[in-house]
């Protein structure tokens, strides 16, 4: 059964999210290096953050893309197994892929997360609507001049724009029937038009870093268009993705066509191998944040694949 790891967005970090790497040696350059982005040390950011500090927008990118490239050098899973990822999970799966080095992942981490700052609006944000069908929701979203941000199983759509407006657009959701719907601590309008501006500057600092290939026996999955990500053809769709809805329903129906019947969700949270497991069934979805110690993640992947 192929294994599929997938890299989590933003929005799920907290205070433990390092704690069951403790002691790991392959976390060390990679925590050092998130230091260093960030200007302290991680477990005393960790510790003494205020909740809107934590939440901040390169903060929480560079917290969430760190937790996965930390989960996967700690495993070291076996190969072949397929990576893809959440929102800014994308970019820790390219790194996860070997696409880039973590130095590499972490600073165009960064740089996106800056790019996405400059183009933002002081008080944009994201919320989520659970239940209203496809169509619905894009007449609400057009009503409170929003967008919608990404797809995802289930009738849930993250949608996008100036907060207010967001909340308001929630409470018309629920007017309307939808099983729920609020806004959420993702202080970004990601993956809308509020964000055209950062492409260009994101796609050169991708163009810059003269992306490889993943290592074999790693397929590297799009979340952009479901597609096979080959190293530098992929720049132009992750660029793209900044002011452009992503259809992650579509990214999960890719890969369990692909054969994929393992998920491991390298965390934070367990968002996305909850989203799976509603989704398909058929699927054994598993988060990180579900184990106690990463010698039973270990236990699980090897049981699996027997």
């Amino acid at each position: 059964m192929t294994l599929a790891l997938l890299c989590s967005g933003q929005g799920r970090q907290d205070r433990g999210m390092f704690d069951v790497f403790e002691g790991q040696p392959a976390a060390v350059p990679i925590l050092a290096e998130v230091g260093a982005l960030l200007g302290r040390d991680v477990g005393t950011l960790l510790r003494d953050a205020s909740e809107a500090e934590l939440h901040a927008n390169r903060t929480s990118q560079i917290l969430c893309v760190a937790r996965a490239l930390v989960t996967a050098a700690g495993l070291a899973p076996p190969k072949p197994y397929i990576v893809a990822g959440y929102s800014v999970g994308e970019m820790a799966a390219w790194g996860v892929a070997g696409v880039w080095t973590s130095e590499q992942t972490l600073r165009l981490t960064a740089a996106r997360a800056e790019t996405m700052d400059a183009a933002s609006g002081a008080n944009d944000g994201l919320g989520f609507v659970r239940g209203l069908t496809r169509d619905r929701v894009d007449v609400l979203v057009a009503r409170f001049e929003c967008a919608i941000a990404i797809v995802n199983p289930a009738l849930l759509f993250v949608i996008g724009g100036e907060r207010e407006q967001v909340a308001r657009c929630c409470a018309a959701a629920l007017d309307e029937g939808a099983v729920a719907a609020r806004p959420i601590a993702v202080n970004i309008a990601s993956h809308t038009p509020r964000l055209s501006g950062a492409v260009a500057p994101f796609r050169a600092a991708l163009d810059a870093s003269m992306p490889g290939r993943p290592h074999p026996g790693v397929t590297l999955i799009s979340a952009a268009d479901a597609s096979i990500v080959s190293g530098a053809r992929g720049v132009p769709g992750l660029a793209a993705q900044l002011d452009t809805t992503i259809d992650w329903a579509a990214t999960l129906e890719a890969l369990v066509e692909r054969g994929v019947r393992r998920v491991l969700e390298l965390g934070p949270g367990t968002a996305i191998a909850d989203m799976a497991r509603g989704a398909y069934p058929v699927l054994d979805a598993r988060s990180i944040d579900e184990f106690r110690a990463l010698d039973g993640v270990t236990g699980w992947i090897e049981r699996q694949a027997r």
